[in-house]
């Protein structure tokens, strides 16, 4: 099955699935960008790990429950309802949260860096978490090298994380989604592509060294090759809103749109 939005699917979004989306998007890209470099670079995929302590983790997972049995047994034909002694006991583990991004990288002995990818992440975006100081302190790195760093966000929720400063963006018309582009060569400039829940994802021009072409990724492709390889169509209910919420308007906008393809009654 076709992803049945116009560009980003508003449901990929839920934390439920955004690990295994960011996964297929990472991987996409990165395929995308090999076919189509020229000799004498390749892109590769990398990580960063780093400790999530509870209760700051954005993403579903498995925690230890028991409860501890009083001591003290029952008799008698008839159970009287009493409120349990018995605490429940909770086991919430630190989690270690590994991220993954594209490093372009010159061919040879040297191997030098010269451009780095990020997808980024509900993690990245949570107000003093530990995934947003990660990455901010990598961005910052970046920001002050002679790397390439294009940012790619396509999450509506969220801290606005994209190096280039929200205020300096428009605010008209409404925009969902957010890539940008920095290149040392100028310092205090970057290239934003920004679009709604109801376009389609721009591509994306992957710079090189000073001498060379960009390469352009397209990135509505990817989106949609990750959904039909992750078989998304499978895991998602469209009866529902999606999580996080639209707004009022996008809503009803995208109620009709998923009538109209007979995936809402």
């Amino acid at each position: 099955m076709l992803i049945p939005f116009p560009g980003m699917d508003p449901y990929l979004e839920n934390p439920l699935h955004w690990r295994g989306v960011h996964h297929e998007i990472i991987s996409g890209c990165a395929a995308s960008l090999n076919a189509r470099l020229p000799e004498g670079y390749f892109a590769r995929i990398d990580a960063r790990v780093y400790i999530v302590e509870p209760p700051q983790s954005l993403f579903p997972h498995v925690s230890v429950l028991r409860r501890v049995e009083s001591a003290q047994g029952t008799s008698g034909a008839v159970a009287t309802l009493i409120p349990s002694t018995s605490p429940i006991v909770v086991t919430a583990f630190p989690e270690e949260i590994s991220e993954s991004f594209i490093e372009i990288r010159r061919a040879g002995d040297d191997g030098a860096l010269v451009t780095v990818i990020e997808v980024l992440s509900p993690a990245n975006k949570d107000s003093g978490g530990a995934g947003t100081q990660s990455y901010r302190d990598k961005q910052r790195s970046l920001l002050h090298s002679d790397v390439n760093l294009l940012e790619i966000d396509l999450l509506r929720t969220g801290l606005h994380s994209v190096a280039a400063p929200r205020d300096l963006l428009p605010v008209s018309p409404k925009w969902d989604y957010v890539t940008c582009l920095h290149r040392p060569r100028n310092r205090w400039r970057f290239e934003c592509f920004v679009t709604s829940i109801r376009q389609p994802i721009p591509p994306v021009c992957v710079p090189l060294a000073h001498s060379d072409e960009d390469v352009r990724v397209d990135l509505q492709a990817v989106v949609a090759q990750c959904y039909d390889f992750g078989r998304y169509a499978d895991q998602l209910d469209y009866a529902i809103p999606p999580y996080p919420p639209l707004s009022q308007e996008d809503e009803d906008w995208a109620d009709a749109l998923l009538r109209e393809k007979g995936l809402r009654a």
